[in-house]
């Protein structure tokens, strides 16, 4: 094996879910954005489990997409230039409930009432013809034993919905596309109490070696990693 490789930072997420709760407003009644990772299964304050989610897992996506910048005086780029930022949730919902079937249809569950205004047991869900875009607030959390990981979206929409097949022996889904949406210059953050300050340089210490030159290796690994010990938890913003 190669030195500096190590299977003990070979991550799974057989451990998820997805938690969402209305997007912060100035000045609104709006929950608080986590900022800890969790224990790995109980909501955030403030926000609503989507529930079951189907085998596919979750799909994070982001995506920076740039214009080269050509000069005279070479035949390739001498740079590129952002022209666009996203990063997008794709999650394909199991559960049937008034949570998920609002978010998918992007309208209200209402009540049917009779002739003397009493609820008749029925209720309704109006498609819009000109439909109003909702914002939410969207966390994932996934983990595979100690290790806890947490992506917040503070402002995100519906950008795509998927078709439900209504079938014998399939169940129902609501498949689902979130962007995230510009929150003070960010477009969110990821959380993690895995030891990621230890795992060697960082790309951008890369770009400062001497050609040649490499870091070096770091310490041997015990078998796996440490569980959180109640410090703060590493951070990674998602700027917009």
């Amino acid at each position: 094996m190669a030195q500096g490789n190590s299977p003990q930072k070979i991550r799974f997420a057989p451990n998820g879910a997805l938690y969402m709760a209305p997007a912060p407003t100035d000045g609104g009644s709006s929950p608080s954005l986590p900022t800890t990772v969790g224990d790995g299964t109980t909501a955030p304050a403030g926000y609503q489990a989507l529930g079951y989610v189907d085998e596919s897992g979750v799909t994070i996506t982001p995506t920076i997409e740039t214009d080269p910048v050509p000069v005279w005086q070479s035949a390739v780029p001498v740079l590129y230039n952002v022209k666009s930022a996203a990063f997008q949730i794709k999650a394909t919902l199991m559960e049937t409930s008034r949570l998920t079937t609002e978010l998918f249809f992007g309208a209200e569950w209402k009540p049917v009432l009779d002739s003397e205004g009493e609820e008749t047991g029925v209720y309704r869900l109006d498609l819009s013809s000109t439909p109003d875009l909702r914002e939410i607030s969207l966390v994932v959390d996934w983990s595979q034993r100690d290790i806890l990981n947490r992506c917040v979206i503070a402002r995100a929409m519906v950008s795509d919905r998927g078709a439900i097949q209504l079938q014998r022996t399939e169940a129902n889904k609501y498949e689902l596309t979130i962007d995230a949406l510009d929150h003070r210059g960010g477009l969110g953050y990821v959380l993690t109490n895995d030891d990621m300050l230890s795992s060697g340089a960082s790309a951008a210490q890369y770009s400062d070696l001497a050609p040649g030159e490499t870091e070096e290796p770091p310490e041997p690994e015990g078998p796996g990693p440490a569980p959180d010990d109640g410090g703060e938890a590493g951070f990674l913003s998602l700027a917009a």
